[in-house]
């Protein structure tokens, strides 16, 4: 008997520990970053959403869209600014990221899960009222900060056996108004609104990494505020980890920053001993000892 077929045996055999750990668990996945515009890569990230759910785990999946969103303003002539990595965005430009957010990358993910057995709606966090939002800063526009959360949209689509696939566009509190949310920001609230067991962020990196460019595999809120504070964590990773620390202070269990461009990642992560990326928790005890 081929080696291939004894070692995946063996790899469903050791995963039983963590399917049962996780049955029933929410996990909200934000999908992004360079795989979106990869077919093949689209196709994977479906079929690991596929078998969580058909293992008995609600995932709930918010994507981003920027490359998608540059390339249409590019198209359209609209010119984009950032400010500290957040997209300026005024009216024509809102119009055009929920285009893009709502119409084209949401119907290809929900396509991609359906096309791997799954059943999946797009929604945005617009419908249901699910994200209202106010004005982040002055400066970007219609760049909007989550104050208010009704996720039981949400709810009664994964207990109908169906995944949530989130734009991250919301309604604001005046009349007539859209903002564009930042991916992982929608994620995090999102998060923290179900009491989600895990959020898992799909980045371009490995990780967070320590001064020596190691990847830190466990943090607590602490120290990821001591390593922002020394300048160790920087950059696009500041984002990410200020998500984190919020997700987990609004009741996420875990959050785990890992590399989206791994195969198989968000299994790895969930179904093995040696899981995937960096997770950042507060102090409470682990089933495993790295990912538990």
């Amino acid at each position: 008997m081929s080696r291939d077929w004894i070692a995946t045996a063996r790899t469903l055999s050791e995963a039983l520990p963590y399917l049962q750990r996780y049955n029933k668990a929410v996990v909200v996945v934000k999908f992004g970053g360079n795989a979106m515009g990869d077919d093949e890569a689209m196709a994977e990230f479906a079929r690991d959403i596929v078998l969580m759910k058909q293992v008995g785990m609600n995932p709930v999946v918010v994507h981003g869209g920027g490359p998608m969103i540059n390339e249409m303003l590019g198209k359209l002539g609209i010119k984009s600014d950032f400010v500290r990595g957040k997209r300026v965005t005024d009216k024509a430009t809102v119009e055009v990221v929920e285009m893009v957010l709502t119409g084209l990358v949401n119907k290809r993910i929900v396509q991609a899960i359906m096309d791997e057995g799954g059943r999946a709606v797009g929604i945005s966090g617009k419908d249901d009222d699910m994200m209202v939002c106010v004005a982040d800063d002055p400066e970007l526009g219609f760049v909007g900060r989550p104050v208010e959360m009704n996720v039981q949209v949400i709810r009664d689509l994964y207990n109908a056996g169906i995944i949530p696939v989130i734009a991250p566009v919301a309604t604001g509190m005046a009349e007539n108004e859209t903002f564009n949310v930042n991916g992982d920001t929608a994620a995090g609230a999102i998060a923290a609104a179900l009491k989600a067991d895990r959020l898992l962020l799909l980045t371009d990196v490995a990780g967070v990494k320590d001064e020596t460019g190691e990847v830190v595999t466990q943090l607590s809120p602490d120290q990821v505020r001591d390593m922002t504070a020394r300048g160790v964590i920087a950059g696009g990773m500041i984002p990410k980890t200020e998500t984190a620390l919020a997700a987990v202070e609004g009741g996420v269990r875990a959050v785990v920053i890992l590399d989206g461009r791994l195969p198989n990642a968000c299994l790895l992560e969930l179904f093995t001993e040696h899981g995937a990326g960096s997770i950042i928790r507060s102090t409470e005890p682990r089933v495993k000892p790295h990912h538990g």
